[in-house]
C-alpha cells in the first residue's frame, strides 16, 4: 500500500520510520500540554549565535513552527497574522522556528518585519533537533526536499506547553493561525 523508509537527514532519530505514501500523512503528535520545552540549541542570525527556548521562555510566550521560510502560506498569511495582531503584545516572547539555516531565517525576518517592531524572533533549526525533540517533524520530501517541521503554535507558560495548536495535515493553516492562538 505505501512504503515506509528511514530518513537519512542529520539530527533525525535513526529509528524513525516515516510513511512516504502521501505528503499530508502524519503520525499522531506527541507534544502534549504540560510538556517542558526541550533544552535544544537553535540558531539566531548566524550559526555562532545559539538560543535555548527552554531558558528563554521562563514566563509566557509562543513558539510558532513553520514548514519553510519563504513558502507562500508562511510568508503571506501565517507569520504576518502574528506580526499584525493587536494581541501580539500580550503573548509574551514570540519565536518563529523553521528547518532552515540561520542566514535564511535572519533574511526572512527582515522581509516580514523590517523594523523589528513586532519583537518576534526568527530561529533556525537546520538539523531538526528542536523539531524532533517535540516530535513535530514530517517527511516533506515531496515539496520541500526533505524532512520539515509541521505547522504549529505552542503557547508556553513557565517553560511548559499550555496549549498545542498543531495542523492535522502538517502544512495547512487553520488551528495555528494567530486569531485562533492569540484569541
Amino acid at each position: 500500500m505505501f512504503a515506509a523508509r528511514r530518513l537519512p537527514a542529520a539530527g533525525m532519530r535513526s529509528s524513525r520510520l516515516v510513511a512516504s505514501h502521501h505528503f499530508h500523512s502524519s503520525a499522531p503528535v506527541f507534544v502534549k500540554i504540560g510538556d517542558s520545552i526541550p533544552d535544544v540549541k537553535l540558531m539566531e542570525n548566524s550559526p555562532g549565535n545559539t538560543v535555548s527556548l527552554a531558558k528563554e521562555l521562563k514566563g509566557k510566550g509562543v513558539i510558532i513552527g513553520v514548514p519553510a521560510a519563504y513558502s507562500p502560506a508562511c510568508s503571506e498569511s501565517h507569520i504576518p497574522g502574528y506580526i499584525n495582531s493587536p494581541k501580539l503584545r500580550d503573548a509574551g516572547s514570540v519565536f518563529v522556528v523553521s528547518v532552515n539555516d540561520a542566514f535564511v531565517m535572519k533574511a526572512w525576518g527582515k522581509v516580514l518585519d523590517p523594523s523589528g517592531k513586532s519583537g518576534i524572533r526568527f530561529l533556525a533549526d537546520p538539523l531538526l533537533n528542536f523539531t524532533n525533540a517535540l516530535d513535530l517533524s514530517f517527511d516533506g520530501s515531496a515539496v520541500f526536499g526533505g524532512p520539515r517541521s509541521k505547522r504549529y503554535a505552542l503557547v508556553i507558560e513557565d517553560g511548559k506547553v499550555k496549549e498545542a495548536h498543531v495542523e492535522p495535515d502538517n502544512t495547512g493553516l487553520n488551528v495555528s493561525a494567530a486569531d485562533k492562538v492569540l484569541g
